[in-house]
């Protein structure tokens, strides 16, 4: 039975085929294409307010150079709220629950912070490893730590998403199960767990969102830090 909870994260394949890369283009399948007509359908004119909402919220902290980003942040803002939202459906594959996916996605956009503020100010991003102030003798070791945890940025990106995802899955699985078992013997303690359920499955939409705003908002700081 503890197996059968983790199969739900398990990589779905057909024909010994992984169907990974269709979860992962199925999401812009589903937006309407922004058409070049003065007058729109309400559809893509709530899809332009929240992108352009998001964007100009996103690129508030950054200077003009970090604007370069805005396009890529919100793309994949909209690409991983998507996934996370197609993921709480009933039998679907979340790909951001698999750790790999999330470090794809977080270590190459740290490292392109980090490039862009070696080029652009080398000075200030080696600043970053020393405060101003640090006595002498805790130099060497004040070095090392903010080193770690600048090399820590990718990963906690990653985990955070994926531990948080799976965490939810796992939890709306287990009282799944819960209710089915209850329903015979108790059904009022099965009714009471099933709205438990409910309540669990509206925080677990909200927690996708979140954590995809988390994910998008955390590499924009790693950015103005670079800028």
């Amino acid at each position: 039975m503890m197996t059968s909870f983790f199969d739900q994260f398990a990589s779905p394949s057909y024909l010994g085929i992984p169907l990974i890369a269709v979860a992962i283009a199925l999401p812009w399948v589903l937006y309407p294409t922004p058409s070049s007509r003065w007058v729109n359908n309400r559809l893509i004119t709530l899809q332009g307010w929240f992108i352009n909402r998001f964007t100009n919220q996103l690129m508030l902290p950054l200077n003009v150079g970090g604007h370069k980003w805005a396009l890529l942040l919100a793309s994949l803002m909209i690409f991983l709220i998507t996934i996370n939202m197609l993921g709480l459906l009933p039998y679907t594959f979340t790909p951001t629950t698999q750790l790999s996916l999330n470090m794809g996605f977080a270590v190459p956009l740290w490292l392109a912070t980090v490039i862009i503020g070696m080029r652009n100010q080398p000075t200030v991003a080696l600043g970053h490893l020393l405060p101003e102030g640090t006595p002498i003798p805790l130099i060497p070791v004040l070095i090392i730590i903010e080193t770690i945890s600048l090399f820590i940025r990718p990963l906690a990106l990653g985990v955070r998403l994926t531990a948080n995802l799976t965490a939810g899955h796992l939890l709306i699985q287990l009282i799944a199960t819960a209710v089915f078992v209850l329903l015979p013997m108790m059904p009022t303690v099965a009714i009471l767990t099933a709205a438990v359920l409910f309540l669990l499955t509206l925080l677990e939409v909200a927690v996708a969102m979140i954590q995809a705003y988390v994910f998008v908002l955390l590499l924009s700081l790693y950015l103005q830090e670079n800028v």
